[in-house]
């Protein structure tokens, strides 16, 4: 206590009294008097030895909690950051009154969009769809268009039970909730679940609309770097320690927009930290199913024995994006909160959509689609890489994926994205610059270049176009290097 009794605050000055004994108490860290880990004063018994009020003493440590070099435990107290203070990397933790990470991309009906993760229209399964439909209206009549439970219609719910088995997925009706794709998924987990302020870890680079979701709720969030196996661990496991978020917001395969996805080590580690620092973990299944070599799938959900992962999960992406599907599994204590969310949100996704997809999936029409649309997406992936190491080599950097819609591709340094894009736009060309999936800076060099909705004979030109587009930027850049 003797470092603490001698630390002098001025009544006069205009930085407020919490801000002085912060100031003091972090100087004590940083110069390594106050170790990693020690525990700090209790409240009243600090605020009594200064003779200052103790909501002082709360605020200063609130304060030293802000710039993450202190942590609280409930019923504890505050502890000094477990590593030393010039070791530690800050987050940067961005709020709801920030400005959102952009969504626009410039669109043009006549452009070939290589931003779109939509899938091409003519993969829709309209006839067997229509067969689906046909058979659900002479069968229920005027029932298909009655008002739907809340939870989801029953039937449906029964069947995803058995459909989610075969990637080891073990559930029941009763912990499903039907919703009008994954993007009203995460709204609703905002709604129901997140108070303004809670802390939100999400990946670096990660989805912008969950981002947007987090955001309208007035939550906090921490990007956490990606490796090339997922989530890097040991930050992570950091700052755990010092901001106990509410969430964890992760793709567990095929990462948007990066590609990336978990190892078997990286999933495990995941779920221990979350069961060991009180923490949910929300997967959005983006394309788990969308792979293109033959290794297994195991979503976290699969491995989940301790309730800790809300899963979500879209039909829409796979199979016509203007129908609203999926569904989310959740833990029981979180379920009723949800439920009241959607009941307020839209009462019940759409009846008739739900029985008929429930139809389309017990005719196994499901399974082929995917089947279908798999082979197809597969093909143009590997068209694509062709054309990429033939015209594009040596000049961009990527990892296969192996699976998903998309390339995450990096550009030399000094090749500026914007005119890069802006360039692309001239020529009736679109992709998706890094910029869009974070808020701090690192992803500058980077695009995304989806394969979802161009045929071979588009990749081929647009190829053509991006080579022809960095031949002008390198010959302009004096201080072009190649990335090799």
């Amino acid at each position: 206590m003797s470092y603490f009794v001698s630390i002098q605050m001025d009544k006069n000055s205009k930085t407020p009294m919490y801000q002085q004994l912060g100031d003091h108490l972090y100087e004590l860290i940083e110069k390594n008097i106050l170790k990693p880990n020690t525990k700090l004063p209790p409240i009243r018994s600090l605020a009594t030895n200064l003779k200052i009020n103790p909501s002082t003493v709360v605020n200063a440590y609130k304060y030293l909690e802000n710039k993450g070099v202190v942590y609280s435990q409930m019923g504890s107290g505050t502890y000094v950051a477990p590593i030393p203070v010039e070791c530690l990397q800050m987050p940067s933790i961005h709020s709801s009154n920030q400005s959102p990470i952009s969504m626009t991309i410039p669109m043009t009906t006549s452009a070939l969009n290589f931003a779109s993760m939509s899938p091409s229209t003519d993969l829709f399964p309209v006839a067997d769809f229509k067969q689906a439909l046909n058979e659900v209206l002479d069968r229920d009549k005027g029932d298909a268009f009655s008002y739907q439970d809340t939870q989801g219609y029953f039937p449906l719910r029964k069947t995803i039970c058995r459909l989610i088995q075969k990637s080891n997925i073990s559930t029941s009706p009763e912990k499903i909730q039907i919703i009008s794709g994954a993007q009203q998924g995460i709204d609703l987990i905002s709604k129901a679940l997140l108070r303004y302020g809670d802390m939100v870890f999400i990946e670096k680079p990660t989805y912008n609309g969950a981002v947007a979701a987090f955001q309208s709720r007035g939550a906090k969030m921490i990007e956490i770097p990606l490796e090339k196996d997922g989530m890097d661990m040991d930050t992570l496991e950091i700052y755990l320690k010092l901001y106990h978020p509410k969430f964890i917001y992760m793709m567990t395969y095929y990462q948007n927009p990066t590609g990336i996805s978990y190892s078997p080590e990286k999933k495990r580690k995941l779920l221990d930290l979350a069961e060991q620092y009180d923490v949910y973990i929300i997967e959005d299944d983006y394309l788990s199913d969308m792979f293109f070599i033959h290794q297994p799938t195991i979503p976290l959900k699969a491995l989940d024995h301790k309730n800790r992962v809300i899963y979500i999960k879209s039909f829409s992406k796979n199979f016509m994006p203007g129908l609203r599907l999926g569904f989310m599994i959740l833990p029981k204590t979180l379920f009723q909160q949800v439920l009241a969310a959607k009941q307020t949100t839209d009462i019940a996704t759409s009846g008739l959509l739900q029985r008929t997809f429930e139809r389309y999936i017990s005719l196994h029409l499901w399974e082929e689609h995917v089947e279908k649309v798999r082979k197809v997406y597969q093909f143009r992936y590997e068209y694509l890489l062709e054309k990429i190491e033939k015209k594009l080599k040596n000049r961009v950097l990527y990892t296969p994926p192996n699976g998903g819609l998309s390339l995450w591709l990096q550009l030399p340094k000094n090749i500026s994205m914007e005119i890069f894009c802006d360039l692309l736009l001239q020529k009736q060309i679109i992709i998706a610059p890094g910029s869009l999936f974070s808020f701090s800076p690192g992803h500058e060099s980077y695009f995304r270049l989806s394969f979802a909705d161009v045929t071979t004979e588009e990749i081929d030109y647009g190829i053509g176009i991006i080579k022809e587009t960095l031949d002008i930027l390198e010959q302009s850049s004096p201080f072009y290097t190649s990335l090799l």
